[in-house]
Parts: structure tokens; sequence; C-alpha cells
């Protein structure tokens, strides 16, 4: 009895490529792909989910993938882009918060207290809008958001089908559009503080013309700061919520059904 293991290759060589597509999607994913997570755990995401996913998407590439290794360098590049392109859009949606948090702790008096944002790769950003990022990928995975991230890898088999040209033209104007959506849903967010910054400045310049001798300064940078704070725990719950729903727009836009 001879057990023909010719097809081995073939095998292999589309796990491969499914692992570039997903691979490269989880690097990039909001929540998935944060670097607060250890590397080594990301890798073995993507490794399971490919395991996960390959009797779904196997099926899709073409035959003796094998055969022709100049065939098989082009599907690794679509692979690679298809991964890049949905992961960069539905990474931008999570600079939302960091944009949102420089305008509010400037509008609160805090645009120079900065730490570390562990959410995006450790760099520099306003208090304000590491606290959000925080705060949004832990309810991303308390609210079960994060399978939503699973279907779109799910889903990315329908939707760019393995081998065919590259959507190029429909892939700029997904990011145009997000780049747009994520400044306006940031203005938006913190559009209670620059109501209450405005107001608040005003009425300081009123006061300084009426005493020029009070050391406006010194009273008005504690009060500033009481108030964001205040103004802050008023309206997290609605300013998170509304994020959260943003959020799945973004990714349901590579979700079908």
């Amino acid at each position: 009895m001879t057990i023909q293991l010719d097809f081995l290759p073939d095998v292999a060589a589309a796990f491969l490529l499914m692992f570039a597509r997903l691979g490269t999607m989880i690097m990039l994913l909001p929540a998935l792909g944060e670097s607060v997570i250890p590397m080594r755990f990301r890798l073995t995401i993507a490794l399971a989910l490919t395991l996960v996913l390959y009797p779904v998407g196997a099926g899709q590439y073409p035959a003796e993938l094998t055969a022709n290794p100049m065939r098989l360098l082009v599907l690794l590049g679509g692979e690679l882009a298809i991964g890049f392109g949905i992961g960069l859009c539905a990474k931008m949606i999570t600079s939302v918060l960091q944009i949102a948090g420089v305008i509010i702790a400037n509008q609160s008096g805090l645009a120079f207290a900065l730490g570390t944002d562990i959410a995006n790769e450790g760099q520099q950003g306003a208090l304000y809008g590491n606290f959000l990022s925080i705060l949004a990928m832990t309810l991303v995975f308390v609210t079960d958001t994060h399978y939503l991230v699973i279907a779109a890898l799910y889903d990315s088999f329908t939707i760019f089908p393995p081998g065919n040209p590259l959507p190029v033209g429909d892939f700029s104007q997904n990011a145009t559009e997000t780049v747009a959506h994520v400044f306006s849903i940031a203005t938006r967010m913190s559009a209670p503080f620059l109501v209450v910054g405005l107001v608040f400045y005003f009425g300081l310049g009123l006061l300084n013309k009426l005493m020029p001798q009070m050391q406006i300064f010194f009273i008005a940078m504690p009060v500033n700061i009481a108030v964001g704070l205040f103004m802050l725990m008023v309206l997290i719950t609605t300013l998170m919520m509304f994020y959260l729903e943003h959020f799945r727009e973004a990714l349901g836009k590579f979700i079908l059904g």
C-alpha cells in the first residue's frame, strides 16, 4: 500500500498564503493587533485563525500552486496587499481617540501633560487620549465587538477572492473616506469641550478687561482643569458609546450580511 503525499506542498502553500493575508490584517486590526498584546500571542492568534479558516479559504486558491513559482509570488503579493489594505483602513478608526484626546487636552489645560500610549506603539500622547484608547480597547472585548474583527477576517475571502485583480480604486476611495470620517468623529466627540472652552476663555478675557490687576492665569488654570475633568466624568459613557457605534460601522464595510 502506497500513501500519496503529493498534495502536501499545495496544502502548505495555500496555508502560507492565507497566513500572509490574515497575519498582515491581525498586525494592523484594532483590538487584536494592538502593541500591548505580546507578539507571540498575536502570532498564535494568526496561526490559529488561519488553521480554523483554512477549510473555508483554501478551495478558492488555484490548483497546483507550487507548479509555477512566479504565480505563487504574485498571489503572495496580492494577499499581503489585501491584508494591509483592510487592516490599515480598520486601524485608522482607532486614531479617533488620540485626535479627540489632543483637542480635549488643549481645551482643558493639559496639553503639555504627556504620557506613554501603550495602545499606539508606546508613543507619547495626551493623557486624555491615552486614557480613552485603553478604555476603548477594553470595551471592544467586554462588548464582544472583537468578534466583528474575526468576521471581517472570514468574509475577506468572499469580498476579495484570491487571485482576482486588486481593487486599488476601491481601497483608495475607502482610505480617503475613512480619513475624513476619523477627523469628523474626533471633532464631534470633542465638541462639548470646544464649546465650553470657547465660553470659558471668552469669560476670562472679559474678566481680564474688567480687572487687569487680577492674576487670571493662576486662577483660571485649576478651574479649567477641574471643569475638563468634570465634563469627562459626565460625558465618558456617551463618548465611548458614540465611538463604539462608529467602530462597528467601520468594520461593517468588510462584513457581509
